[in-house]
């Protein structure tokens, strides 16, 4: 692994979990994302400028960094478009069919020890692994 950064993932982590308790403290609301814009783009939603603030403040932390002079290193995108865009569909497919995403379930959901946050986790890692391996052992070489 050659970008092995323990020290700035926990920091990370632990400011993701401050803002999802904060969230739920002041706001009562779960820090999911695809719960967050989901109802965002929504027409019947009437609490949409937390969300907008909610989602802005994920675009602009890294661009704001950037200005910073911090090194923000680009995503690794795949070199077909048709990827990019099945892989988002298929998230949010599986988004919306799980009840929620990967930061509802995996931090708000399991902090709240919610059986169906830890049983949706434990399918999305578990996915997780086995997509990996597959990608890597038998697609990809």
């Amino acid at each position: 692994m050659a970008n092995f950064t323990p020290l700035s993932a926990a920091i990370g982590g632990a400011l993701i979990g401050l803002a999802s308790a904060l969230l739920m403290l002041f706001a009562g609301r779960v820090a999911g994302i695809s719960g967050i814009l989901g109802a965002t783009l929504g027409l019947g939603t009437g609490d949409r400028a937390w969300r907008l603030a909610f989602i802005g403040g994920l675009i602009l932390a890294p661009i704001a960094a950037m200005v910073a002079g911090y090194a923000v290193p680009l995503p690794q995108m795949p070199a077909s478009w048709f990827v990019v865009i099945t892989a988002g569909v298929l998230v949010g497919f599986g988004a919306r069919l799980g009840g929620g995403c990967t930061s509802g379930h995996g931090v708000c959901g399991m902090a709240r020890l919610s059986k169906r946050s830890i049983a949706a986790t434990v399918v999305f890692m578990g996915a997780a692994v086995v997509t990996v391996a597959l990608m890597r052992h038998v697609v990809g070489g």
